[in-house]
């Protein structure tokens, strides 16, 4: 648990004024908006603010915000804030400390008031100084440092340390409320684990904006879990604006004996029923507040809850990516082989075909290739290693070398063929396994080595390499792809993440299913009537939101499909492609409240996800192994392609997209009932599958899940 404490010393703590280059290979991202370096009691930095100062608590600003991630857990380091008395370029700066201790290898945000500065005046601010890195040996990272506001009083503050690589918060019962709660007078604010813990001072007080929820007939109240010693009482006021405006609210208090809460030392749920405040307008909630606190407590996330009571909102999964702790060996691999130096605009040193989705998105020119994909994770650029299989296992022990510059964030992939290693069969690819670039990267960000062990794919059935999966919007350009037996001394590689296999057909011999994405509701029981008069069972991939929607009668379309043995599965919350999200926290966000959507409305867990738009990449799949445990990630081999033909002048296009990719030997579908034509169709589409002699069945049973309805 990391929390921020006073130094012993308050003034003159860390009298610099110059960067004496003490601290080692300083370098900074401009990128990623961060500088790395190796720290010493010795190192330090700092930002200076024009001549004559800044006037941070004039212009409305209470605190100093910075990301950090130490190289080690436990480790600590100090903020020195330098101000004057009057804002005039002769005054004399003084200055006062905070230690920043309980670091971890993670990175965690930390949000210091300008009230924890003893002595300090935040209306005539000259430097932040950061010093006293308490860890010698490996990598610090500080990240964008900034200034924060509270109210619009002035009178809030806000100190907390809390890991910004936790997933963002996601609906439970309807809307959680996380915590960058702003407090007030509180001697010491931890926020770890999805959880906070408050000490009082006097007058200690938090709160967290509502923005302005309309609750009426909605919820029923809002609750969390709560843990205090016994005798612990606080005070809970809702605050309201029938103009939406929080400067001017409408309080109603109740004591925590009034909401007959007692404590007892363990953690337990408390709810806030709305119908115990007098007058309450429920349709204009802009905030909660706690008060009045007598002694320590640490609240759970806070959530909005239906009907009459709630029930404790369920933390997802925070299961993070392992980190580089170990220096690989010097193996036995290969001598070096060149697959990819740039000098042919068609064909790589191998003499084999590379080139990309869409080729207004990549320059080659001078020995180098310029990736602009612009953020679009759903296009590739591959490299082949022969014109068919290539068994690639010889170079087990050595490591996949990229030299590059720029932006590191996209995955790399080695493409599996067939089992026939025929391109004229579906699926071609038979699969692939993503690594993220990223995380073999060199802190320069100049070369990248990956295990070739790392691609868990049929290495004896290689076919090459893809880059894909950018989310950036940053240009990449690389000069060589090659083999190598070894990587520097002292370079670090991470340990492999699992990620989620990628299926585009049935493992069951002689089988076929449909597995049919979310559509339009209005379409959804001439869909269920195709496939009961088919006497057949199919896969439904479901987005969540919708599912939460009461006015769409979707649920209960799905419960009667489910009612009849169809499955469901998942399909994101809000249907983004999700390896193109910006961060971590963001497709966490996706896959937790799609899991609880389907959990809620239906009762259904699942292993088997879809991504929407097929979007994949190593950041997706490695998260879907981590929140959900021996999930299948599905594609397809069947396409009917109703997103070209369907509203077309030619939507029977989509009758001959589906016989052609039968013909190729696909038997897992994609389709949509986003469109009439597609629907009409439908019973054509099931009649040509099984008159390929194939058995039609749900996805987890072409899978041969051992936990799916026997056939």
């Amino acid at each position: 648990m990391s929390q921020i404490s006073p130094a012993t010393s308050t003034l003159n703590c860390y009298i610099l004024s110059t960067d004496d280059g003490s601290c080692t290979a300083l370098r900074a991202d401009t990128e990623n908006k961060k500088i790395t370096f190796g720290g010493n009691a010795n190192c330090y930095f700092y930002t200076n603010f024009p001549d004559p100062c800044l006037k941070a608590s004039t212009e409305g600003y209470n605190g100093l915000s910075f990301s950090v991630k130490a190289p080690a857990g436990g480790a600590s380091m100090l903020v020195e804030i330098q101000t004057t008395t009057t804002c005039s370029a002769s005054a004399v700066a003084k200055s006062s400390c905070f230690t920043v201790s309980g670091l971890t290898t993670n990175t965690q945000t930390v949000n210091i008031s300008f009230t924890q500065w003893a002595g300090a005046n935040a209306a005539s601010i000259k430097s932040f100084v950061f010093a006293s890195f308490s860890t010698t040996s490996g990598t610090w990272e500080i990240g964008q440092t900034s200034l924060v506001c509270g109210t619009s009083s002035g009178g809030s503050s806000s100190v907390k340390v809390t890991s910004t690589t936790q997933p963002s918060s996601s609906t439970s019962e309807a809307i959680t409320l996380d915590f960058p709660l702003l407090q007030r007078h509180v001697a010491t604010i931890v926020v770890a684990n999805n959880h906070v813990t408050l000490t009082k001072k006097d007058s200690s007080y938090f709160y967290s904006m509502l923005g302005c929820t309309s609750a009426t007939n909605k919820y029923g109240g809002i609750g969390m879990t709560i843990k205090a010693a016994a005798g612990t009482t606080l005070q809970v006021e809702l605050q309201t604006s029938a103009s939406c405006d929080s400067d001017n609210p409408t309080s109603s208090v109740l004591s925590s004996a009034q909401l007959g809460w007692t404590f007892f030392g363990a953690e337990k749920y408390y709810s806030i029923p709305f119908s115990k405040f007098s007058g309450l307008d429920a349709g204009h909630i802009t905030a909660i507040v706690f008060s009045n606190f007598n002694q320590v407590v640490t609240f759970g996330p806070l959530a909005f809850y239906c009907g009459i009571t709630g029930s404790p909102y369920p933390i997802p999964s925070s299961s993070q990516p392992a980190v580089p702790t170990s220096t690989v060996p010097t193996t036995s691999g290969p001598n070096s082989i060149v697959i990819d130096a740039f000098a042919n605009p068609n064909a790589n040193a191998l003499g084999f075909w590379h080139g990309g989705d869409d080729p207004t998105t990549y320059t080659i020119s001078a020995g180098k290739i310029t990736f602009a994909m612009k953020g679009n994770a759903d296009l590739s650029w591959y490299t082949q290693l022969s014109g068919s299989c290539s068994d690639f296992t010889a170079n087990d022990h050595g490591y996949l070398h990229v030299a590059y510059t720029g932006s590191s964030a996209f995955s790399v992939a080695l493409q599996q063929h067939n089992p026939t290693c025929n391109a004229q069969l579906a699926p071609y690819p038979q699969t692939w396994d993503d690594v993220e670039a990223g995380r073999y990267s060199n802190s320069a960000k100049t070369d990248i080595y990956i295990p070739m062990t790392h691609f868990q794919i049929d290495r004896k059935k290689a076919m090459g390499f893809a880059f894909k999966g950018f989310y950036s919007s940053a240009t990449t350009t690389v000069s060589k792809i090659e083999i190598v037996k070894t990587v520097p001394a002292g370079f670090s590689v991470p340990s492999k993440l699992d990620t989620a296999p990628l299926y585009f057909a049935c493992t069951r011999p002689n089988s076929f299913a449909f597995a049919i994405d979310d559509g339009d509701p209005a379409l959804a029981q001439q869909v269920l009537q195709a496939v009961n008069a088919a006497n057949i069972k199919v896969s439904f991939f479901t987005v969540g939101a919708p599912l939460l929607d009461s006015t769409n009668n979707l649920t209960n379309v799905y419960k009667e499909m489910l009612g009849r043995g169809h499955q469901m599965a998942y399909h994101s919350f809000t249907h983004p492609p999700m390896e193109g999200l910006p961060d971590l926290a963001a497709i966490d966000s996706e896959l937790t409240q799609a899991v609880n959507a389907v959990q809620k409305t239906l009762n259904v867990k699942s292993k088997y996800f879809r991504p929407p738009f097929g979007t994949e990449g190593a950041r997706i799949r490695q998260r879907l192994a981590a929140i959900i445990p021996g999930s299948k990630f599905i594609g397809w081999s069947v396409d009917v392609e109703d997103y070209l033909w369907a509203l077309s002048t030619t939507p029977e296009k989509q009758l001959d997209a589906f016989k052609r990719d039968l013909a190729r030997g696909g038997n897992l579908v994609v389709m949509h009932y986003l469109y009439p034509t597609t629907v009409q169709y439908l019973p054509q589409f099931i009649a040509l599958a099984k008159a390929t002699g194939k058995r039609l069945m749900r996805v987890d049973q072409c899978m041969e899940y051992p936990e799916a309805p026997p056939l």
